[in-house]
Parts: structure tokens; C-alpha cells; sequence
């Protein structure tokens, strides 16, 4: 390949490199909100069927886990 065709290439790379540096704050954040609802909510869920009752501790868990899954988003965001 000659000279001239690599740079742009490179450039181009090296963009895209940084475009998902940038980017994975973010994506991080939002994979934490949905992995703490989701664990919550399953814990819950998990122990109404243990005991037997209602969906009570499948909606405290729901609840928890979208407190501590917006705390970690806005903890991430207000970082910069």
C-alpha cells in the first residue's frame, strides 16, 4: 500500500478509537442501570417464592434497583 493511502487510514482509526473511549462512560453506566434492576428485581422475586406471598420484595426490589442503577448514571455523568 502506498504511503499516502495509510494516513488518512490511520486517522480514521485513531477517531474511532476515540470516539469509543468517549463513549464508554456511558455505555457503562447504562449497563449498570439495566444489571441492577435486573438483580434486584431477581432477588426479590427470589425470595417471594421462598416465602410464599405476594410481589412485595419483587417491587422493593425493582425500586432499589432503579435507585442505585440512576445513582451510578448521574454518579458517571456529573464525573466530567
Amino acid at each position: 500500500m502506498p504511503r499516502e493511502d495509510r494516513k488518512p487510514l490511520e486517522g480514521s482509526i485513531e477517531s474511532t478509537e476515540d470516539s469509543i473511549k468517549r463513549a464508554a462512560p456511558a455505555a457503562a453506566a447504562s449497563y449498570t442501570l439495566i444489571g441492577a434492576i435486573l438483580l434486584c428485581a431477581g432477588v426479590g422475586y427470589a425470595i417471594d417464592q421462598w416465602r410464599g406471598g405476594g410481589q412485595v420484595f419483587l417491587v422493593s426490589g425493582l425500586i432499589l434497583g432503579m435507585v442505585v442503577g440512576f445513582y451510578e448514571l448521574a454518579r458517571s455523568v456529573w464525573k466530567r
